[in-house]
């Protein structure tokens, strides 16, 4: 195990540099600048331009300027950004934790109610419960993020409110006065969480119950069943572990899903994280930001599958790793 988990990270080398290298020209070949809103400046001579171009770096051509950025990356130095001169990886470090959190929230929510309802909706196949299940998971695998986030927004917290009930806070991660406790971020905490977490809780528990269908028809469970073993244990005794075994690589690919949702869910409720940062970035066209939080992104991606293929190894004493 210790030679493959040294393996996938001496891999994670050229992943990177190849993630990094196509970031970085799509990047500098679309046609905006970070200078194009100063371009159009009039108060904005042309002179200024000129030394704001040679400060910044980029007089020179892209694939120079690359090496220059890898150098510094391999140092630990992502750049400043072009919108406050702020160290990236400050900016970064700064909102990871936020995005952590969102996101492991909506990991483990998905997690822990795709699990029973994928397996009791295999086990009573047919009945009003799988019906019920099924209809529910694909409406909900159909709704786009951005309009649930709209939609928790407005019942949840406006026709709520309207409505004299208990109204959930519509954006920000805390009370800007007299909060900021537990209690607080947790009330913040709830509609983007569940906005995030929808899909992948509707992709996990149809996933769960076709792998669990087909568990239970195999030889095993018809001869645990044979030799008199109550229900209860063989389905969670025999089947539910080997029906487990594929959804935790789905998980691991699920991933990027989640950090890409993240854009949107934080965008949308002012959740200060990754997501909010790389849409600002964008807009500002903070080139150096944006390789920044792509970078990151994909070291999280990688680490996740990594953890993927090492959960899958635990689970199933047959898979060992040379």
């Amino acid at each position: 195990m210790t030679a493959f988990i040294l393996k996938r990270l001496l891999q994670l080398i050229p992943l990177l540099l190849g993630i990094s290298f196509l970031t970085f020209a799509l990047i500098n070949l679309i046609p905006t600048s970070p200078l194009t809103s100063e371009q159009i400046n009039p108060r904005m001579r042309a002179s200024d331009l000129v030394r704001i171009k040679e400060n910044l770096g980029l007089n020179e051509p892209w694939p120079k300027r690359y090496v220059i950025w890898l150098g510094k990356f391999a140092r630990g130095d992502l750049g400043l950004s072009l919108t406050n001169y702020t160290p990236v990886r400050d900016r970064i470090f700064g909102v990871l934790p936020n995005t952590i959190l969102l996101s492991a929230c909506a990991f483990f929510l998905a997690l822990f109610v795709s699990v029973p309802l994928g397996v009791f909706s295999a086990i009573k196949r047919n009945s009003w419960f799988d019906n019920v299940t099924t209809m529910s998971t694909v409406a909900s695998f159909a709704i786009p993020t951005i309009w649930l986030s709209f939609l928790l927004l407005i019942l949840f917290a406006v026709k709520f409110d309207d409505w004299g009930l208990p109204a959930l806070p519509i954006g920000r991660m805390a009370e800007t006065r007299g909060g900021g406790g537990f209690l607080d971020r947790l009330e913040h905490l709830i509609l983007p969480t569940i906005s995030l977490a929808l899909v992948q809780l509707a992709a996990w528990t149809r996933y769960i119950r076709s792998s669990m269908l087909e568990v239970i028809r195999q030889d095993y469970v018809r001869t645990a069943r044979a030799k008199g073993l109550r229900a209860q244990a063989v389905h969670f005794g025999h089947a539910f572990r080997n029906a487990l075994l594929p959804l935790v690589t789905l998980m691991g690919l699920s991933l990027p899903d989640l950090f890409a949702g993240a854009i949107v869910v934080e965008s949308i409720f002012a959740w200060n994280g990754m997501g909010l940062l790389a849409l600002n970035a964008t807009r500002n066209n903070d080139y150096t930001l944006i390789m920044g939080i792509t970078v990151m992104f994909a070291v999280l991606t990688i680490f996740g599958n990594l953890l993927a293929d090492i959960g899958y190894a635990l689970l199933d004493p047959r898979i060992r790793y040379d």
